[in-house]
């Protein structure tokens, strides 16, 4: 592989928690409006952006379950090259860590992650509203990692308004399956007429998801899930799935809290995750201008 001798960077990529996720409706093109309060966590995959003599843009390692012509990462540096009218190759290597087909965005922050960095490695200086539009090319929630901070997601899921959270700690737990986003929005049993937020004030116990059972009934590896965290858990703590699926959380004021909830989980085996803290700010927030 043609190398250059520029430095190469590794960069952050974040999940992304649906703290709710309600289904408002369906355009007339297909699409769904939704309103979901977005929470980026400080799980993350990893991205090393290598420059190369050249113009080509390769995959140097990705997810083996997707096709590098179907991989955001990928997409979206040929992407933003082509729009920026950029002469030079990249190689790009994705580390997961972020399962795939698990409701935690990894895909789409793969792809943020990706236009920040050969916005600073390229030295365009693109503004992030205007990475934020490209992006939305290539799907609802890559702007939202853009748009980097906690926020209150209505339209298609790309009008985001910031969303201030408390210190907050998550159980993630994720069963071995992976989702497909299209086939719950497909399935004819969603409900699409949840009606709208009036106020954009959530207590914890506000709202719920309404792609959660659709997704348990296909994948009863969810369910177990969903019943093994609530059975370690206090009444007044919710456990929800995240996205579309697969995973499920719940939330804790407290790191030790959820630590020790995750300990107790996992003692059968038949339960595993981590534990992340919501992230006011994505990492690479300053790699765009305002």
């Amino acid at each position: 592989m043609a190398v250059s001798t520029q430095t190469a960077m590794r960069l952050p990529a974040p999940a992304k928690l649906n703290r709710f996720l309600h289904v408002t409706g369906r355009r007339g093109d297909g699409y769904h409006t939704l309103e979901t309060l977005l929470v980026p966590i400080d799980h993350c995959d990893w991205i090393t952006l290598t420059p190369r003599d050249g113009t080509e843009i390769v995959r140097a390692r990705g997810p083996a379950a997707i096709a590098p012509e179907d991989d955001l990462a990928l997409r979206a540096a040929r992407l933003l090259q082509r729009r920026a009218g950029v002469e030079r190759g990249v190689a790009v290597e994705v580390e997961k860590h972020i399962p795939v087909g698990s409701g935690l965005g990894g895909g789409s922050s793969d792809a943020a992650t990706v236009l920040l960095g050969l916005n600073r490695l390229w030295k365009l200086e693109w503004s992030r509203g205007a990475l934020m539009a490209l992006a939305l090319e290539l799907g609802a929630d890559v702007p939202f990692f853009l748009f980097g901070e906690p926020a209150f997601a209505t339209g298609i899921g790309e009008v985001l308004e910031r969303f201030s959270i408390p210190p907050t700690w998550f159980v993630v737990v994720t069963p071995r399956v992976m989702v497909s986003t299209a086939a719950i929005f497909a399935a004819p049993e969603l409900t699409r007429h949840t009606p709208s937020a009036r106020i954009q004030a959530f207590s914890e116990a506000y709202g719920g998801n309404d792609l959660q059972a659709v997704a348990a009934s296909r994948f009863p590896e969810i369910s177990t899930c969903l019943a093994g965290l609530a059975r370690e858990v206090t009444s007044d703590v919710r456990v929800a799935m995240s996205g579309s699926g697969s995973s499920v959380f719940a939330a804790f004021a407290d790191e030790d809290a959820a630590v020790q909830t995750l300990s107790r989980a996992a003692r059968g085996g038949e339960l595993t995750g981590f534990v992340a803290r919501a992230l006011d700010r994505h990492p690479l927030q300053h790699f765009a201008t305002p």
